[in-house]
């Protein structure tokens, strides 16, 4: 049917992205990039951009490159050290890296220094077992390009040198062993993710609207996607059209998937899990350290709950941070209801998130022990990584928020996940981000492969390979099989940067 006077045309939206973190704010760069004619609207329900996960205080901002991550290097059953993972994570960190760069030289980000600062990698252990664990591993990465320049050392006066702190107090006869990447860096997410609504926001065609949530979808036979959305200020709501939908609202997009009614969102389930930190008061100690070194979890303990002292730069300020520390809610966002668990539990979901809890209660277990845990229980714990640590010098913090990834499963009827998981529509119509860690770091690479299965004519023509490739130069090519094009990239991306200055 044509518009006529009695059936106007309503505006119907390119995309639409729900939510203002690091995720909707890199792909409404990325497409606009790829074509500048593309309108955009994005909807988030808090009135501040990156006030949830991409906050610089609700995320580890490690830049996660598993350099120091331990659990991403598993043992395998025959002692050997599996790396297949920490090469994955650290290219998709390098597409990160490249695409940052890329921006800052044709001027969409400002002074790269606002966002991301060098600082080296760590891992640190101690124990005999962990020692040779350790070892091995650092052995094992070498044979990857993408961990070429680790350190690894058992000698406590070289890794106090390194990090004088978590060998001050020490006994001397504990055997102890630490790797270093010194190009390893610290992003604040949520200074990143300002400056690119800011950018993209000021793009003709492009618009943010804050204070608003997004209550429910349909979509009729001309297969235009309808959303109800509210004024959270105003009480009112509307409805508003677009040709494709992406949800990025962090914990909150397994409530908004589930109303969506796509079959692809069928068994999907959410475990919301909250963090703590320790947050250093005491300028002299904060000095001291200049690393983020994280340690292997305690045995039975989740892979989320890898202790670390993390060196941080928040607002033009030196952090130092320990934890983190879980906790338990019903919420599955920092500034979401308590009912939202409730909630998020449909008939198609109850036998996945049954099965995933009867097979993972070492999980429950620990976050009771977590919620549970006394101040004197987190000094102990800070104390393992830091022997002389002073309690009065600490104050506990609130982290953010994440929710765990539960989906079916054929022989196990259910498995909980901790990476990210895509959802997306069999017509690629509307998508969908669940999950939490490595997240924010690997935003860039998820975005590009979001691109290619909801955009695959466009993303296949010669003019979008073209600008890929002059975002990410090493798009379509593995990183982990060619040493002389990850030196390539790396090097250009540190000069863009600024890393090396």
């Amino acid at each position: 049917m044509s518009p006529t006077a009695q059936n106007p045309a309503k505006p119907v939206s390119d995309v639409i992205v729900i939510g203002a973190g690091i995720m909707s704010a890199t792909l409404a760069v990325l497409l606009k990039s790829l074509d500048p004619a593309l309108t955009i609207a994005g909807y988030e329900r808090l009135n501040a951009v990156a006030a949830e996960s991409s906050d610089a205080w609700n995320n580890a901002g490690t830049g996660h490159s598993a350099f120091c991550e331990l659990n991403y290097t598993p043992e395998r059953a025959d002692g050997s050290i599996d790396i297949s993972k920490a090469d994955k994570i650290a290219e998709q960190f390098e597409l990160s890296k490249q695409f940052w760069a890329s921006l800052v030289a044709e001027g969409v980000l400002p002074d790269p220094g606002s966002f991301i600062q060098d600082i080296p990698h760590m891992s640190f252990v101690w124990g005999a077992a962990n020692v040779e664990y350790l070892r091995k591993r650092h052995a094992a990465l070498l044979h990857s390009p993408l961990f070429q320049g680790m350190e690894f050392s058992t000698d406590p006066a070289r890794i106090a040198a390194w990090i004088p702190l978590i060998m001050e107090g020490r006994d001397p006869a504990e055997p102890v062993a630490a790797t270093r990447m010194a190009i390893g860096t610290d992003v604040n997410f949520g200074a990143l993710t300002r400056s690119m609504v800011t950018y993209a926001a000021g793009l003709p065609g492009v618009a943010f609207n804050l204070g608003y949530e997004v209550e429910d979808f349909r979509r009729k036979d001309d297969g235009i996607w309808r959303l109800k959305i509210r004024n959270l200020a105003t009480d009112e709501s509307r409805i508003v059209r677009s040709r494709f939908v992406f949800i990025g609202a962090g914990g909150g997009t397994l409530p908004l998937l589930e109303k969506t009614g796509i079959p692809e969102a069928d068994g999907f389930g959410g475990f919301p899990v909250s963090g703590q930190w320790l947050k250093c008061q005491n300028p002299a100690v904060i000095a001291r350290h200049e690393a983020k070194v994280y340690g292997k979890p305690a045995v039975g303990s989740p892979p989320m709950s890898m202790p670390h002292l993390d060196t941080r730069q928040i607002n033009g300020r030196k952090e130092l941070l320990f934890g983190p520390y879980a906790g338990f809610s019903t919420k599955f966002l920092k500034q979401g209801s308590y009912t939202d668990l409730f909630k998020s539990i449909e008939l198609g979901n109850i036998r996945p998130l049954l099965y995933a809890g009867a097979r993972n209660l070492g999980l429950t277990r620990y976050l009771i022990g977590q919620v549970l845990q006394s101040p004197e229980d987190r000094t102990a714990a800070l104390r393992e990584y830091y022997p002389t640590a002073n309690p009065t010098d600490w104050q506990l913090e609130v982290a953010g928020q994440r929710v765990q990834v539960i989906k079916k499963d054929k022989k196990a009827g259910g498995v909980l996940e901790f990476g990210t998981e895509m959802v997306t529509a069999a017509d690629g119509s509307i998508a969908a981000l669940l999950g939490a860690s490595p997240g924010a770091s690997t935003a860039v690479a998820i975005m590009l492969d979001l691109v290619q299965k909801c955009f695959p004519e466009r993303a296949a023509t010669p003019e979008w390979q073209a600008r890929f490739r002059a975002l990410v130069p090493s798009f379509g090519q593995a990183l982990a099989a060619d040493p002389a094009l990850t030196t390539a990239v790396r090097e250009r991306s540190r000069r863009l940067l600024r890393l090396d200055a």
